[in-house]
């Protein structure tokens, strides 16, 4: 807890007017939860839009190896969701649009992460940042001091637009065709709150890359997946992305379609927005399962799909944030602080050499480069961040970017400088090499905090990770680039369809007794931004994956024809052969004979799947009229309160406001761009309701 007794008063007149208000009515909608005034459903998803997300043993409940226990909480009956206990604590998920942090934003992380959290600051693989173990009762004051330093939680979580990703690397990269840094940011905050992304079956993912070939943005695997690309025409060059729709990872995989080769520059948003409409009006509502984007694009097939697209796109009412942007494309330019100077010869710091081969890509910007950053599971600590924050001042400016292979990327470092700052890295436990290896594994929290979480992803993740670290020198070169990845689940938030050796979560009975397996999926492509998906063999018990690294590198290794890469080696091979090559190890010895097998990595107790909650990464499917009938129900408990203090004139401004809000709410399922004009509002309701 803060040592504040409000910082709601302590940073008035600081925060940008907007965030301002929305957590103030975030304040009022707490209130109206701890009094029962508003549903257990839609505050969920409310505080799911806010970033406030559920956490593991929320339910009140925790497997101890022997059976189910209580957890004593002190909020009684009170939920903050449906089977969500109160006082149980939560994760707190910030949204950082291309991964863009500066070292103030830095600090305050840290900061929040200490006194809110447990002093760890998690990077995901989309680039936001999470804290853990957060009390909900904290998060407005949360909020407030993110929003003082430019930082907003507002839809990390829900069925919105998430958090829009971007390759780390724009910008600074040979390949691209151009920077897409200001393109995605400029979507990310006009999606932000629009009232054309309120009405999702599920949650919208969105990324941009700068190229085709490489796959640090991923495009191909999201919603709405944006490359770079540049045409010439009357010898002018004219800049546009081509754009590609429902892709998506999860239990069943969609690589994403190419609606267009080239969307000029001035008309991503629009179609961005063309295309959220129709998401919101023909996707899925019911069937959670079945409810992403990528599920409708399939059913209607991309020719209906593009028809509708267009259709919405040539009725969308003109909006000046389409192309304002354009004139300030500049805004999220980075400008080197330290002059360009090369390498010295030396001598170096031990293991400088090493990192740099793994750590150090040169810019296309001479006597620069970007030096990543590598965190092991995602996570680092608060005083290692409040320190990288102190080194990005003193090397470049005090800017970083987050990636979404979980580590953080530092751009226009100059060359002469790796030195010193490999020294300054390695002081505060942020000097490891081997970023985008075969030791730099990416994991989802899995059963370390996800309700959803089956198998220890993050515990496989660490012991791969100590295991392969301590053989990195005697890799063969062919196996050192290759990628793990983990998910505790089948929904692959740990991105194990794109790894060259993928694992997810599963469990199977031997006996009477639950054993943690994971799922081992081969062959699928990082490159080509996500460019296929990797071929599921064989579940095999958690405790011998290790062993299934070690045979399926040493099998490649051996098997191999001329530069072969993994992705066309196990395509020649076959399933069937990989899966002869760990059968031996799918067996499980008997529980009396080696218990071993019947606990996960990380985890002393005895598994079991009885700590297993509800998920809330779908959400609850909260019509766009719930949320505006809930908000003029906040808006008479708001002039019920400027009554009671006596402000009579307050009190009737707000409950006319609160009645504008149910009409607008009601109108909005005939007419979703009624404005907020009251006689055009009282002119549409009478209409629809009255004298119809």
């Amino acid at each position: 807890m803060s040592q504040f007794s409000s910082w709601k008063d302590r940073l008035a007149g600081q925060l940008p007017v907007e965030l301002n208000e929305e957590i103030s009515i975030y304040d009022t909608q707490l209130e109206l939860r701890r009094q029962d005034k508003i549903d257990e459903k839609v505050f969920a998803e409310t505080r799911l839009r806010r970033g406030v997300y559920g956490q593991r043993y929320d339910n009140g409940l925790r497997h101890d190896g022997t059976g189910q226990k209580t957890l004593d909480y002190p909020s009684d009956d009170l939920t903050k969701g449906p089977n969500t206990v109160w006082d149980a604590p939560g994760m707190m998920r910030i949204k950082i649009p291309f991964g863009g942090l500066n070292a103030e934003q830095m600090d305050t992380l840290a900061d929040l992460a200490e006194e809110y959290a447990d002093a760890i600051c998690h990077v995901t693989t989309r680039q936001d940042i999470q804290l853990h173990f957060v009390h909900i009762d904290d998060t407005p004051d949360l909020m407030r001091r993110l929003a003082a330093v430019g930082i907003t939680t507002r839809e990390a979580c829900g069925n919105v637009v998430r958090n829009v990703a971007a390759c780390p690397y724009a910008g600074v990269c040979h390949d691209e065709a151009f920077d897409v840094t200001p393109y995605a940011r400029a979507l990310a905050h006009f999606l932000l709150g629009h009232k054309d992304a309120q009405d999702f079956g599920r949650k919208f993912k969105i990324s941009f890359s700068g190229c085709a070939d490489h796959g640090c943005g991923l495009a191909n695997m999201h919603d709405l997946g944006l490359i770079a690309k540049t045409r010439i025409e009357d010898d002018q060059v004219h800049y546009g992305f081509a754009f590609y729709v429902g892709g998506g990872l999860g239990a069943v995989p969609h690589q994403a379609q190419l609606y267009a080769d080239f969307v000029p520059e001035d008309e991503i948003l629009p179609l961005a927005q063309a295309v959220c409409r129709v998401f919101a009006r023909l996707g899925e509502k019911r069937n959670r399962a079945r409810a992403r984007l990528k599920f409708l694009v399939a059913k209607l097939g991309m020719e209906e799909f593009r028809r509708l697209v267009e259709a919405e796109r040539e009725n969308l009412p003109e909006d000046d944030r389409w192309t304002a942007y354009l004139g300030d494309l500049g805004i999220t330019d980075e400008q080197p602080t330290r002059g360009a100077q090369a390498l010295g010869d030396g001598p170096h710091p031990d293991g400088f050499e090493a990192w740099c081969d793994s750590n150090v890509m040169a810019q296309r910007q001479p006597g620069y480069a970007a030096v990543t950053v590598t965190l092991p599971l995602g996570d680092l600590t608060s005083e290692q961040f409040r320190a990288l924050a102190n080194i990005t001042r003193h090397y470049n400016g005090g800017q970083a970017r987050t990636t979404v292979e979980q580590n953080i990327v530092l751009r226009w470092i100059a060359q002469a400088d790796l030195p010193a700052l490999y020294r300054d890295l390695i002081g505060v436990g942020l000097g490891r090499p081997g970023a985008s290896t075969i030791t730099d594994i990416t994991a989802c929290p899995g059963t370390d905090t996800c309700k959803l979480g089956i198998s220890s992803s993050r515990g496989l993740a660490a012991e791969l990770g100590q295991q392969l670290t301590v053989l990195n020198n005697s890799l063969d070169d062919a196996v050192k680039p290759l990628k793990i990845k983990v998910s505790g689940c089948f929904n692959s938030c740990g991105q194990h369809h794109v790894a060259d050796l993928g694992f997810y979560g599963v469990s199977r009975k031997s006996g009477l007794h639950a054993v943690p397996h994971f799922q081992v999926v081969l062959g699928g492509q990082w490159t080509g931004n996500a460019g296929s998906y990797g071929l599921a063999t064989v579940a095999i018990p958690s405790k011998n994956i290790p062993e299934v690294v070690n045979r399926i590198t040493d099998y490649y290794v051996q098997e191999r024809q001329a530069e072969e890469t993994f992705q066309a080696f196990v395509k020649r091979v076959g399933k069937a052969k990989m899966r002869a090559l760990l059968e031996d190890l799918t067996a499980i010895p008997a529980y009396i004979e080696d218990r071993h097998y019947y606990s996960d990595w990380g985890d002393p107790r005895e598994y079991t799947l009885g700590d297993m909650g509800i998920g809330e990464c779908a959400g609850e499917v909260v019509s766009l009229t719930e949320f505006g009938l809930s908000a003029s129900e906040r808006q008479v408990f708001e002039a019920q309160v400027e009554l009671d203090r006596g402000d009579a004139k307050a009190a009737g401004e707000t409950a006319f406001s609160a009645m504008l809000q149910a009409a607008k709410a009601l109108i909005q399922t005939r007419n979703i761009d009624i404005a907020d004009d009251p006689d055009r509002i009282v002119e549409e309701f009478k209409t629809y309701f009255y004298d119809s």
